[in-house]
């Protein structure tokens, strides 16, 4: 979908191809390691932070308080969306992508460092959720920035590529920290693991400082930006507006529509990386090693998907390819959860294989579509905005919402209808959207 406020005239020369590449793998790595810390959280609620910091009652109990603090993280990425977005709007993309990181980065080795319940009592789940709120933040600002980024360098006509890297963050993310939890368990006895093992992808974590910096030092501002920012300097300071509030009083729907229509696919995602852990491994009786195993497996896969499915985007249209996720999510549901509840390996493998493939066709083409929503003046607020809703009330809730559900109703249909019911979202609001960009000629 290429709307008629993304063709945004600039005069600042276009940059090298060599620049634009290196500029789009510095988003992606910033993406990936980025993701990486914000995973290794939702494994460790899943397997090890429930006994830990939150000891009292049953298992059900502890592992639901962990989501719980999981979820925290996600309430917190509208603010680091909200304020990136501002201040990405006014004084650019590269310095809130750097800030991002080294908060982040910061957060992830605080939680790797934090002393447990029984050592400091109250004090240490306090602090693991601060910790948690800081990683929301970081995440929130970071989407934006890395996205701009990639889509605002790229060549004409491979914008949905061209953003599909930094969509790759994901998935990459959950393949290391999936392969380093491995490592940990397989290197540690079961007391082990829970004593220190599981700290370790927390405190590999503070890499991404070094990165923060290379971006800092090495990497330009968008050319995007840099024509908006100059086209902002000629107007009289009085006429000048707030990005935020620009987006509140006039685009406001536009934000909710790219919410909606994505909250189903971080829901099933979040669901699919840590409910089903939790699911298979507590209820089930499956091996831990075992299930990450399939997990960093179906991650490998989309790293074809992802960017398959963006170039698909730049030739059959973005709201084409999106729509058809979301339609795929919402008939996979049932089968899904009909086969995980067999127990069996190869079917959970099935299973979350062709859950992985719907994801990935709607998360390619994404990044590109949201930033396309809106001019340069105000597309790192808006995007952000859109991208970090979606966060809450589909990832956020969603791993927390499977094990109510489960344990409410006593079966795993009840979280099937749950994601049909995120998926009728989606695709009513996929609908005004293309409706929106048929009116306009686009």
């Amino acid at each position: 979908m290429d709307t008629a406020s993304s063709a945004h005239p600039t005069s600042v020369a276009a940059p090298a191809t060599p620049h634009r590449r290196r500029v789009a793998t510095a988003a992606a790595l910033a993406s990936a390691v980025e993701w990486y810390d914000y995973f290794v959280f939702g494994i460790a609620a899943a397997l090890v932070l429930g006994d830990l910091y939150f000891p009292a009652g049953s298992s059900t109990t502890g592992v639901l308080a962990a989501f719980a603090t999981f979820a925290v993280g996600f309430l917190a990425r509208p603010i680091g969306g909200i304020v990136a977005g501002h201040l990405g709007d006014k004084r650019g993309r590269k310095p809130m992508l750097v800030l991002a990181l080294t908060l982040m980065g910061v957060a992830t080795t605080g939680i790797g460092l934090l002393p447990t319940y029984d050592t400091i009592g109250v004090a240490a789940p306090i602090l693991l959720v601060l910790l948690r709120v800081v990683q929301g933040v970081a995440v929130g600002a970071q989407w934006g920035g890395a996205m701009l980024l990639a889509t605002e360098y790229a060549p004409e006509g491979k914008r949905g590529l061209y953003g599909s890297v930094v969509q790759l963050g994901v998935p990459i993310g959950v393949v290391t920290a999936n392969t380093v939890f491995l490592l940990a368990g397989a290197f540690t006895t079961d007391a082990g693991f829970a004593a220190w093992g599981w700290r370790v992808p927390f405190l590999i974590g503070l890499f991404v400082l070094a990165l923060a910096w290379y971006i800092h030092a090495k990497v330009e501002e968008t050319p995007e930006f840099r024509q908006a920012e100059q086209e902002l300097a000629a107007k009289e300071k009085g006429a000048q507006n707030s990005p935020l509030r620009t987006i509140l009083r006039h685009h406001l729907g536009t934000v909710l529509l790219a919410g909606g229509s994505f909250a189903v696919n971080t829901a099933t995602f979040y669901i699919m990386i840590t409910g089903v852990l939790d699911y298979t491994t507590r209820e089930l009786g499956m091996q831990r090693s075992a299930v990450l195993t399939v997990s960093l497996c179906i991650s490998l896969t989309q790293l074809v998907l992802i960017p398959a499915a963006a170039a698909l985007s730049d030739r059959l249209g973005r709201i084409r390819i999106y729509g058809l996720g979301a339609v795929g999510i919402a008939l996979w549901a049932i089968p899904m959860f009909l086969l995980i509840d067999t127990g069996s390996l190869l079917w959970l493998a099935v299973s979350t294989f062709v859950a992985g493939c719907f994801l990935s066709i709607m998360y390619g083409p994404q990044a590109a579509l949201f930033a396309e929503l809106f001019t340069p003046e105000m597309r790192y607020t808006g995007a952000s905005l859109g991208y970090q809703i979606a966060a809450v009330f589909g990832g956020g809730l969603a791993p927390f919402l499977m094990v109510l559900l489960l344990e409410t109703t006593g079966t795993s249909m009840a979280v099937s209808g749950y994601i049909i019911g995120l998926s009728v979202v989606a695709l009513l609001c996929i609908k005004v959207l293309a409706d929106r960009a048929r009116s306009r000629g686009v």
